[in-house]
């Protein structure tokens, strides 16, 4: 197929494509604009080989729709879904930003930790989206510092929702598995079951965990490892790793 570059310069629906922004394990982003409202938006495209499986089309429109409804503050709104040739992708509202991950890559580095008070105007947020999607019946399946994006008020904005799920969650899990997803899988997802609302409250823990600690509670050379220790290993305690909390 053709390279993924290819695509900024051009138009996608109404959207022309102006940069890349990223790539992920099931999807690459770009910053767009809708010349008609003149609004920056961010498009997630998702890679090809996924649009391969046939139940793939019917679980984008699905999900993608079920996305579209959701209306939080801290949940990244999804402006529209859409097709061409081959190419599925989602418009999102665009957020001038870092991700959680690498906001607390550079405050570890400084050897610094996120303030309690800090702590608690991220998290208090991020509990009450994830609440709020349960209430609709939406499980993000994929909690992760990288899907927490920072607005420059520093509020914390849920990204991916419905992702996992139109990818096919169970079969991207275990094959597909990158080791960043690994260290916030639940131990029933690491045993490849599809998750609930409980995995997504302990994917969140494990991000609290992190940023409280400086460090994810389980760590391995490869995914697996990791997603062994997730399902038979005990957590060490917080204050091990940061002697400063509170208790």
């Amino acid at each position: 197929g053709q390279a993924v570059e290819d695509l900024v310069g051009r138009t996608l629906g109404r959207y022309e494509v102006a940069a890349l922004i990223g790539r992920g394990g099931m999807a690459t982003v770009y910053k767009a604009r809708h010349p008609g409202l003149n609004r920056t938006v961010a498009i997630k495209v998702l890679h090809r080989h996924l649009a391969v499986d046939p139940a793939f089309v019917g679980r984008f429109r699905r999900e993608a729709r079920a996305v579209a409804a959701l209306r939080h503050p801290n949940i990244v709104r999804v402006y529209d879904f859409d097709s061409e040739g081959d190419i599925y992708f989602i418009v999102m509202e665009f957020i001038d930003g870092p991700t959680f991950a690498s906001f607390l890559k550079r405050l570890f580095k400084q050897g610094r930790h996120p303030s309690p008070h800090e702590i608690l105007s991220l998290f208090s947020p991020l509990c009450s989206a994830i609440h709020y999607a349960h209430e609709q019946g939406m499980v993000h399946r994929d909690i992760k510092p990288s899907n927490i994006i920072l607005t420059r008020k520093h509020e914390p904005i849920l990204t991916d929702y419905g992702i996992a799920r139109i990818a096919g969650a169970t079969a991207y899990t275990i094959t597909g598995v990158v080791i960043g997803s690994a260290h916030y899988m639940s131990p029933e997802q690491a045993e490849g079951l599809p998750g609930d609302n409980r995995s997504d409250i302990y994917s969140l823990g494990i991000v609290l965990f992190e940023a409280l600690t400086g460090a994810v509670p389980f760590q391995g050379e490869t995914p697996a490892s990791v997603l062994m220790k997730q399902v038979a290993s005990a957590p060490p305690p917080a204050l091990s790793l940061n002697p400063d909390l509170p208790p």
